[in-house]
């Protein structure tokens, strides 16, 4: 069993109340020798009664050894009470000091628990509505992403793969108005450590290179939809892999994807 499990079973409140049997008297304090968390709860218990105890009966002095003496009685016994001030009337006191004692520590380890518990299923349920609100989010962005690439007017440009990535593909979602273009990049695969894909927007005659942007947080992203500024008269889309922070020249041996703008 988990110390912790252990200490909040009630156990040893039973144990300190002597009401436990013998051997399960043993076994608390088997585990007393062997974990100090238990011998400091013990002792907190202990402590705990003697307190209580001293309050109910200021004017007697006792250790908890006697204390626990008066109460761990295996048979009830009816205990005739004369007049408040005879040892019989403290021993009352005392006996009722300890199981006090016993049930408010029972009732605290309880509280305790269910309030652990409580927080637990709160930080669950933050988390549920944090995953639903990210997912309602992400919806609401992928809605408005298809509705933009479907709008009148915008070109699609489908780049094919290249030499060193031959089975590399992506599509380049071009609003001239708005000069922005929405990279689909699903078909790119996950670029290594410290290296990134940069999009390049090319005039063929001659042929000029000027960057778009990175596709940055590429693993990240599950739909792998970016979306970058272009204010070029693009006549080509291509895709490179650079090192990280990307390039001011596109790396021609890294060319994983290009496509000519339909005219």
């Amino acid at each position: 069993m988990d110390i912790k499990d252990y200490i909040v079973s009630g156990v040893l409140e039973l144990y300190v109340a002597g009401k436990l049997s013998e051997t399960e008297n043993l076994e608390v304090a088997a585990m007393a020798k062997e974990h100090v968390e238990v011998r400091t709860e013990i002792e907190a218990i202990e402590k705990a009664i003697l307190e209580l105890t001293r309050a109910t009966a200021p004017n007697t002095v006792l250790d908890f050894e006697e204390i626990r003496d008066k109460i761990a009685v295996s048979e009830p016994k009816v205990i005739p009470i004369t007049k408040p001030g005879t040892a019989w009337f403290n021993y009352v006191g005392w006996a009722a000091s300890v199981l006090l004692a016993v049930g408010l520590l029972w009732m605290y380890n309880n509280n305790l628990e269910l309030r652990t518990q409580m927080e637990a299923a709160s930080e669950e349920k933050l988390l549920l509505e944090e995953q639903i609100a990210n997912a309602n989010n992400s919806l609401e962005q992928t809605t408005d992403l298809l509705n933009t690439i479907r709008e009148k007017g915008i070109s699609v440009t489908s780049l094919a793969g290249q030499q060193v990535s031959p089975d590399s593909y992506a599509k380049v979602y071009w609003n001239k108005t708005e000069e922005k273009v929405y990279i689909d990049a699903m078909g790119l695969p996950e670029p290594p450590p410290g290296m990134v894909y940069q999009v390049w927007s090319l005039k063929l005659d001659p042929l000029t290179p000027t960057s778009v942007g990175l596709l940055e947080d590429f693993t990240s992203d599950e739909n792998r939809i970016f979306a970058l500024t272009n204010s070029n008269e693009s006549e080509a889309f291509g895709i490179t892999l650079e090192p990280a922070g990307g390039s001011e020249s596109p790396t021609l041996e890294q060319l994983y994807t290009l496509g000519v703008v339909s005219s």
